[in-house]
C-alpha cells in the first residue's frame, strides 16, 4: 500500500525556501542491494520505489522506506548499466535501460527473464549513455551514445531490434559523441543534447523525425533552436556529463567533465555578441602539457581522504594506494619527458652522433606508444604508408617501423607507417596522430588528416582510449560494438569502476568511452582511404581523397554555419564551483525545489549550492571515492544518491540544527582546484598496455647498451691495431 508520508508537498516548499534546510541533512539509511557500482538510480512517479542500476547487470526496485527489496531483475545486459528508467503510465511494471556496450533493454517486471532478453535494441555503436522518457508517454523513449546519435523509439511498432548498422530510429545525428539528454518537464517537443564538443543543443521535436517515421532530414543541425557553449570551452572539447531542465522549464543545467556546472536560460541570445578567445589563447589551446599515465583501476586521487599531490610531497607522504605498477606509469611518464627534452635540446645545439644510450629517442617512444595501445584494444596498426606522421609535442611519431596487424573492428585498416616511406612534399595532406589536448583525462588518442607542412600541428578528432576502437570525430573511422564498447560512463566516459581490487578482472570499466564515432558514409570514406594509402604506388591518389574529404568536410562546416546563423546562443546565467568532475562521465548535477543546485564531485561529497547567487551551501560525505548520481524525492524532502560504492545512500534532514562546516569546505573546495588541475593533465590506461609499453622500452634500452659496448669494443680494438 502507499506508504506513510513524512511530508507533505506544501511543507517541502516551504522547507526549501530555507538554507538551514539542507544544512541539516544527514544520512537516514543505507541500501546494500547491489554488488558493483551504482551507475543509475531514479524514483517511480509517487516516489515510493527506487529503480537502480550497476555494474553486477542487475536492475533492483527497492523501498527505501522499509528497505526491502520489491524486485531483482537479471537485465541480461553484459556490461555496466549505465541509465534505466520506468517507462510513465505502467504501473512501474515496464522499465528502460542501457549500457556500456550500446544495448538497450525493454523489460517487463511480470514475465519471464528469457521473453524480456528477446526485447532488446542493439542499434548503437558503442557506449549507450542515457535513458529519457517522455512525460506521460507509455510508449516511446529516446537514448543517446557514443556513436554521436539521438535515437526515437516507439514500442507500439516494435519491441526490438537486431538489425546490423541500424539507422531506422535516428532521431539525430549530432556527428560527435552525445553524452547526455534531457526533456523539458513543461514543453516535452524541447530536446537538450550535451555532446562531447563542449555544445548543448536544444532540438524541437516536432521539426524531427526518423526514418522509420519516414520523415528524417539527416543532418544534426535541422530543429536546433538553442546552442549553448561556455565562452572559455569554445575551442575544447568538454564533454557533458549530465544535463537537467528546471521544473518549470525556464533554465538549463549542465555539468561538464574537467570543468564546472553551468546555468543557461535557453530564451537568452546574448552570447552572441561575445567575442571568441585571442590567438594568444587559441595557441595556448594547441599547446597540450605532455601528460602523466594512469593505470586503470587506480582510484587513488578520489575519495573524502585524496590529496594533491603538491600537498603530498609538501608533506613528505607516500600516495596510500602506491603500487608496482604506479611506479612503472611514473617511470614511463618520465621517460617520455625525457624524451621530449632530448628532442628540444637536440633541435637547438648540434646534433649528437648517437642519443643518451639509456634513453629511447621520442619516436620509437611514441611509436611503442601507439603499438601497445593497439596490443590492448581494438586499435590496430597496419601496412599503412604514410607521410610523416606525429603525435602532440609529448610524443611525436616519426617514420616508424613497419608493424602489421587486422582491424579488429569494421576491418578497416588503421594507421601505420610502411618501409621505406619517403616523405611526403609538404603540400600533401598526412596523418596525424596526437594526444586529446582537452577533455576527459583519459587516453585519448585522437586522428586527423592535415595538409599543413610536416612540422605543423594537425587538429584531433578520433579517440581510442584504451579499450577502444579507432574513430574520427566528424570523420568517421572504423568503430566496432563488441570490443570497441567501454563499459561505462567514466572518466572521460563512464560511472563508477570497479574497486581496485576487482578492477583488473574487469571485463569493461568506465573509465571513458572508446571511440568518437560518426556517420556511417564517413567511416566508408576514411576506410577506403586507409585502404588506398596503403598501397605506396597509389599515394598521389590518396591524398587527393583525402583533399576531397576536406573540401566536403569544409563546405559540410559552412553550411553548418550557416543554418545554425539564426538559432539562440545563450550565456552563462550562473556557474557552481568547489567541487571536481573528471573522473567519471556520470556525475549528475540537478535542481532541488526552486532554490538549490546539487552535483557529484570526485572527493567523494555531495555539493549543494544556492541556485540563484552560487553560494556554496552544504556538504555531504556521501561515497569513498566518487558521487556519480544524485536523485531527489519528487515530493517529500529525500535525497538518494549512489556512486563507486556499492550502496544507494537516502539523505533526510533529521539534524536538530545546521551542520555545516565551512571551514572544513573551504578546505575541501581548495583541494579539488588543485586536483582538477592535476587530472587534466593525466590520462588512464590498462595494466596490459602498461606492461607492454615498459617491456618494449625496457628491451630498447638493453639493445642500446649493448650496442654502445660493441661499438667501444670495436673502438678498443681499432687502437690496438
Amino acid at each position: 500500500g502507499q506508504p506513510c508520508w513524512s511530508g507533505s508537498l506544501p511543507t517541502m516548499v516551504c522547507l526549501l525556501m530555507l538554507r538551514e534546510f539542507v544544512q541539516r541533512l544527514k544520512l537516514e539509511a543505507t541500501l546494500n542491494v547491489h554488488d558493483g557500482c551504482v551507475n543509475t538510480i531514479s524514483w517511480n512517479d509517487t516516489g515510493e520505489y527506487i529503480l537502480s542500476g550497476s555494474d553486477d547487470t542487475n536492475l533492483v526496485i527497492t523501498n527505501p522506506y522499509n528497505r526491502k527489496v520489491k524486485a531483482t531483475i537479471r537485465s541480461g545486459h553484459r556490461a555496466n548499466i549505465f541509465s534505466a528508467k520506468f517507462m510513465p503510465q505502467t504501473s512501474d511494471q515496464q522499465i528502460i535501460s542501457c549500457s556500456g556496450d550500446g544495448i538497450i533493454y525493454y523489460t517487463h517486471t511480470e514475465k519471464s527473464p528469457d521473453i524480456n532478453r528477446q526485447c532488446q535494441f542493439t542499434c548503437h555503436y558503442g557506449t549507450a549513455y542515457e535513458i529519457m522518457t517522455v512525460p506521460n508517454d507509455p510508449y516511446t523513449f529516446l537514448s543517446c551514445g557514443e556513436d554521436g546519435t539521438v535515437r526515437w523509439f516507439d514500442l507500439r511498432t516494435k519491441t526490438s531490434c537486431t538489425k546490423e548498422d541500424c539507422k531506422d530510429d535516428i532521431l539525430i545525428n549530432c556527428r560527435r559523441a552525445a553524452t547526455s539528454i534531457s526533456i523539458s518537464p513543461l514543453v516535452p517537443y524541447y530536446l537538450a543534447v550535451g555532446c562531447s564538443d563542449s555544445s548543448v543543443r536544444i532540438y524541437d521535436r516536432r521539426m524531427l523525425g526518423t526514418r522509420a517515421t519516414g520523415n528524417y532530414m539527416g543532418r544534426g543541425t535541422t530543429g536546433m533552436c538553442v546552442r549553448f557553449v561556455p565562452a572559455h570551452l569554445s575551442n575544447k572539447s568538454c564533454r557533458v556529463t549530465s544535463l537537467c531542465y528546471s521544473g518549470d522549464g525556464q533554465e538549463v543545467l549542465v555539468s561538464y567533465s574537467s570543468d564546472y556546472v553551468y546555468l543557461f536560460d535557453p530564451n537568452n541570445d546574448q552570447a552572441r555578441e561575445l567575442k571568441g578567445p585571442s590567438e594568444e589563447r587559441r595557441e595556448e589551446l594547441r599547446q597540450p602539457p605532455v601528460k602523466r599515465l594512469r593505470l586503470r583501476g587506480d582510484w587513488s586521487d578520489t575519495g573524502p581522504r585524496a590529496r594533491p599531490e603538491s600537498e603530498r610531497e609538501r608533506d613528505g607522504e607516500q600516495s596510500p594506494n602506491v603500487s608496482l605498477m604506479q611506479r612503472m606509469s611514473d617511470m614511463l611518464s618520465r621517460w617520455f619527458e625525457e624524451a621530449s627534452e632530448a628532442q628540444g635540446s637536440r633541435g637547438t645545439t648540434r646534433p649528437q652522433t648517437r642519443p643518451t644510450a639509456a634513453l629511447p629517442s621520442l619516436s620509437t617512444v611514441s611509436f611503442i606508444f601507439l603499438y601497445c595501445l593497439s596490443s590492448s584494444s581494438s586499435l590496430s596498426l597496419s601496412s599503412l604508408h604514410l607521410g610523416p606522421s606525429r603525435l602532440s609535442t609529448s610524443v611525436p611519431l616519426v617514420s616508424p617501423p613497419l608493424v602489421t596487424g587486422t582491424s579488429s573492428g569494421s576491418g578497416a585498416p588503421s594507421s601505420s607507417t610502411g618501409p621505406g616511406g619517403s616523405r611526403a612534399s609538404t603540400a600533401e595532406p598526412v596523418l596525424s596522430l596526437h594526444y586529446s589536448t582537452e577533455g576527459t583525462t583519459t587516453s585519448t588518442i585522437k586522428l586527423d588528416f592535415t595538409d599543413e607542412a610536416p612540422n605543423s600541428r594537425g587538429s584531433g578528432a578520433s579517440s581510442s582510449r584504451g579499450s577502444g576502437a579507432s574513430s574520427s570525430r566528424g570523420r568517421g573511422a572504423s568503430s566496432s560494438r563488441g570490443s570497441g564498447a567501454s563499459s561505462s560512463r567514466g572518466s572521460g566516459a563512464s560511472s563508477g569502476e570497479p574497486k581496485p581490487s576487482e578492477a583488473a578482472g574487469a571485463a569493461q570499466t568506465r573509465e571513458g568511452p572508446v571511440a568518437e564515432s560518426s556517420a556511417s558514409d564517413e567511416r566508408f570514406l576514411l576506410s577506403v582511404l586507409c585502404i588506398t594509402c596503403a598501397c605506396v604506388c597509389h599515394r598521389r591518389s590518396a591524398a587527393a581523397r583525402i583533399q576531397e574529404l576536406f573540401r566536403r568536410r569544409k563546405e559540410r562546416r559552412e553550411m553548418e554555419e550557416s543554418e545554425t546563423q539564426n538559432i539562440r546562443r545563450p550565456s552563462v546565467k550562473m556557474v557552481y564551483k568547489g567541487h571536481r568532475n573528471s573522473r567519471t562521465m556520470i556525475k549528475e548535477s540537478c535542481f532541488w525545489g526552486n532554490n538549490f543546485v546539487m552535483s557529484g564531485s570526485d572527493c567523494g561529497h555531495i555539493f549543494i549550492w544556492d541556485r540563484h547567487t552560487g553560494e556554496h551551501l552544504m556538504l555531504l560525505e556521501a561515497d569513498n571515492h566518487v558521487v556519480n548520481c544524485l536523485q531527489p524525492h519528487p515530493y517529500d524532502p529525500i535525497l538518494a544518491s549512489s556512486g563507486i560504492d556499492y550502496d544507494i545512500k537516502i539523505w533526510s534532514p533529521l539534524e536538530a540544527s545546521p551542520s555545516f562546516n565551512r571551514v572544513l569546505a573551504d578546505e575541501v573546495i581548495t583541494r579539488n582546484e588543485l586536483m582538477l588541475e592535476e587530472t587534466r593533465n593525466t590520462i588512464t590506461v590498462p595494466a596490459s598496455f602498461m606492461l607492454r609499453m615498459l617491456a618494449s622500452l625496457n628491451h630498447i634500452r638493453t639493445d642500446r647498451l649493448e650496442g654502445d659496448r660493441s661499438e667501444g669494443s670495436g673502438q678498443e680494438n681499432e687502437d690496438e691495431q
